[in-house]
């Protein structure tokens, strides 16, 4: 019997070999048809740390050596780069037979969403899930979401333990998170189901939104604690909307026509009405669209003003001059009222230029790729990888790109696409032009179907922020909190703590 002296070294020994040999094989054995790889020492593990801890460093680095196309490993899967707006363009407007988002995506998102939903059904069906929810999304809607958003906004401030008193300090990550789960209830899921999400449903979400970990792409039904809360919770909110759905079918008379009653009365293209589980697996997606991204954005855009308190107060003053007043106050905000604030547009665009919540997008390569202009061809089963992030944050396109500046906007004209084809992939019209530098909400058949939501929602929470509170740092701290990068959704390192004012006027 070998002694553990000796296993442990044949150990070390395999270890070493197995690190020659890797580099080795990198060195020595390039080919030259595919893109080049970003060299690593341990086999398997490739670049994941140095990708994982600071993914925009990562990708700059790699650039800077290799050009915008290069292949990385991670965690045992070759990762080809293609970065900036041809990259884009290759990627987010890729053909279904060539590059396929499901497999990428499924085993992350099905254990959160649940099953026979978005990367859980194939991609025609997903369309026709994405033409349901558009109920909710007309420019009526929209319009009609305004009050509502308000109204969570001013309840939040009077009522919340978290803005008690006429000042204090508040975690401005973890209050968005909570904040935002109500508004995005209360304008996409309808009173009953809003009436629902109370803070003790806000923490069973969080433990939901916990299974967007990397290491669920690999092992999304590993019985870990994260994992487990993540089950109970997705089953808790299932039987929420299924319980709601089953009292609405004993009682079909004076229903309110919101988006449950819509999905209720919603048939796929082959007839068959949508399941009662597809339903509720549905709006658990419908929630975490119209809360994730704006919990994060909306808590960098307050972490952004409190480090300037000067634009908080350009932003007050904003209001003050271009709309309508009863009296001393400010009259309740309506949909048009978001037109006449460029200010306050200009802080989202830039929030979102420099604080993407998905730096990677993700597709699985089902057929040889050849690249237009160069000899690569990227092979099957490698994973392609966009970053819209990586042109938002670069200098040919937005000077100084790493400082937070609203006003740039004044003075240069909107990168989002103009005059773009417009395509229908079957949920209506899209953009599918990706050759603008800014895609703060992708591009192609994914583009995001809820980014006039997301501008509604931040515009109106930002607003109604700015005209009851003050905001600055504590300390004297300046900047911003750093990035976490932690899960699939990227965010500031919490907690996050500013100090706040109620204004006299409010």
């Amino acid at each position: 019997m070998l002694s553990p002296i000796l296993v442990g070294s044949y150990a070390i020994v395999g270890v070493f070999v197995a690190i020659i040999l890797n580099v080795a094989r990198q060195l020595l054995f390039r080919n030259k048809n595919e893109p080049p790889m970003v060299f690593h020492w341990i086999p398997f593990v490739g670049n994941a740390i140095h990708y994982g801890m600071n993914p925009y460093g990562f990708f700059f680095s790699s650039r800077q050596k290799h050009g915008d196309i290069f292949t990385f490993m991670m965690l045992g899967r070759k990762m080809t780069a293609y970065l900036g707006v041809k990259g884009n363009d290759f990627i987010l407007n890729g053909k279904l037979k060539d590059v396929n988002a499901e497999e990428v995506y499924s085993p992350l998102t099905t254990p959160v969403f649940g099953a026979d939903v978005v990367y859980d059904c194939p991609n025609s069906k997903l369309m026709e899930q994405k033409k349901f929810i558009k109920f909710g999304l007309t420019q009526s809607a929209l319009e009609s979401h305004v009050q509502l958003i308000e109204k969570e906004v001013l309840d939040f401030l009077k009522t919340s333990p978290r803005f008690k008193g006429n000042s204090g300090r508040v975690d401005v990550p973890a209050a968005m998170a909570e904040l935002t789960i109500f508004t995005a209830g209360s304008a996409l899921q309808g009173e009953e189901v809003r009436q629902k999400l109370t803070a003790g449903i806000a923490d069973l979400y969080h433990d939901l939104e916990k299974g967007f970990t990397p290491i669920n792409f690999l092992l999304p039904w590993a019985p870990l604690p994260q994992n487990r809360k993540r089950d109970t919770a997705h089953a808790h909110l299932r039987k929420i909307y299924t319980n709601i759905i089953e009292q609405r079918r004993q009682n079909p008379d004076n229903q309110t026509q919101d988006m449950l009653w819509n999905l209720m009365h919603s048939t796929y293209k082959n007839g068959k009405p949508v399941p009662d589980k597809e339903i509720a697996h549905i709006m658990i997606t419908l929630l975490m669209a119209g809360q994730h991204s704006s919990s994060s954005i909306s808590a960098w855009i307050l972490l952004r003003l409190a480090s300037e308190p000067r634009i908080v107060e350009d932003l007050y003053q904003e209001q003050l001059n271009n709309l309508k007043r009863n009296g001393a106050s400010l009259e309740p905000l309506q949909y048009k009222d978001l037109d006449l604030l460029p200010l306050h547009q200009s802080v989202i665009k830039e929030t979102l230029r420099l604080h993407l919540s998905i730096h990677s997008i993700l597709r699985k390569v089902k057929n040889p790729m050849p690249v237009p202009g160069t000899s690569y061809v990227v092979p099957i089963n490698h994973i392609l990888l966009a970053s819209p992030g990586v042109t938002a944050l670069s200098e040919e396109y937005f000077p100084n790109a790493n400082v937070w500046d609203p006003r740039r906007w004044e003075n240069q004209p909107d990168k989002e696409e103009e005059n773009a084809e417009l395509v229908d992939y079957g949920y209506g019209a899209v953009s599918k032009g990706t050759s603008s530098p800014y895609l703060p909400f992708g591009g192609g058949r994914h583009r995001c179907i809820g980014e006039k939501f997301a501008k509604v929602n931040l515009g109106v929470i930002v607003a109604t922020i700015v005209r009851n509170l003050k905001l600055h740092n504590i300390d004297g701290r300046k900047g911003v909190p750093d990035t976490d990068y932690s899960t699939m959704f990227s965010g500031p390192m919490k907690p996050a703590v500013v100090a706040w004012e109620r204004r006299s006027e409010s």
